[in-house]
């Protein structure tokens, strides 16, 4: 029914305890651990802790990483999760039971808390906007309609990338971009909002979002990729100048990555 399919890149000292979550989840799940950087680390801790390790060959690239993981996984909903980061004993169990409540549910997702290197974070500022910006999706009675969850991502994309399980079959006709660094999980939603499936927000911390250094999104701010991608997403939505105001505020965003 569910599959949790872990991207790993390189030899991450968080990836463990991610993997140590996903194993002592309330319900059990297919477990996958896919990468395009093999290791003999990456093998030792699939084997200890009963993950199907994947490999995929060819040019490394987050896109490209979660296609193939999306691919490779055999559950009917599939979550892409992100090596650094903690769930909560009962995200599969939620997921599931809001499958069985909603069977048109396409896309799950759930409200996180930071975590850096001093400890888990009270909600700021951003989480507190984000949290508005999803609140459409709580009125489960029009989370279905294109233009109603597409609304919810006209100011930016409150959407926690990591929280998402993705219906298998909408993944048949819709891919993640793989052109894109940072705004891919933006860019996807955007696309399939297009479908007819509902979208669950379920507003509970279910996740650890862990906020370092040496993420992705941490690089993506250095050589201001995420600026430029985030604008392409907003200029998709609004005209050029409303566009590059709504940037202007969004970046105070980018705070949570400075210590």
């Amino acid at each position: 029914m569910h599959s949790f399919a872990v991207c790993a890149y390189g030899d991450s000292p968080y990836l463990e305890r991610c993997l140590q979550s996903l194993r002592a989840q309330s319900m059990a799940s297919e477990y996958l651990l896919c990468t395009a950087t093999p290791s003999h680390c990456l093998e030792s801790l699939a084997k200890q802790y009963g993950f199907r390790l994947c490999v995929r060959e060819g040019k490394a690239g987050i896109g490209a990483d979660w296609n193939y993981a999306m691919d490779s996984a055999r559950g009917q909903f599939v979550t892409l999760a992100h090596q650094d980061d903690i769930y909560g004993k009962h995200y599969t169990e939620t997921l599931l039971r809001c499958a069985a409540r909603w069977p048109d549910m396409e896309l799950f997702m759930t409200r996180s808390l930071t975590l850096k290197h001093h400890g888990v974070q009270k909600d700021g500022t951003s989480e507190r906007i984000k949290r508005l910006l999803r609140a459409p999706l709580r009125v489960h009675a029009l989370s279905h309609l294109p233009l109603w969850k597409k609304a919810v991502l006209r100011l930016g994309n409150p959407v926690i990338c990591p929280s998402c399980a993705y219906r298998k079959e909408s993944f048949a006709s819709l891919r993640f971009s793989e052109e894109k660094r940072f705004v891919l999980d933006w860019d996807y939603l955007y696309r399939l909002a297009e479908h007819r499936g509902r979208w669950i927000c379920v507003e509970k911390p279910l996740l650890l979002y862990r906020v370092h250094p040496g993420a992705a999104t941490a690089r993506c701010m250095e050589d201001h990729v995420r600026e430029q991608e985030e604008h392409e997403m907003f200029c998709r939505m609004w005209p050029k100048q409303v566009a590059s105001m709504i940037l202007h505020v969004y970046r105070r965003a980018y705070a949570a990555y400075q210590d």
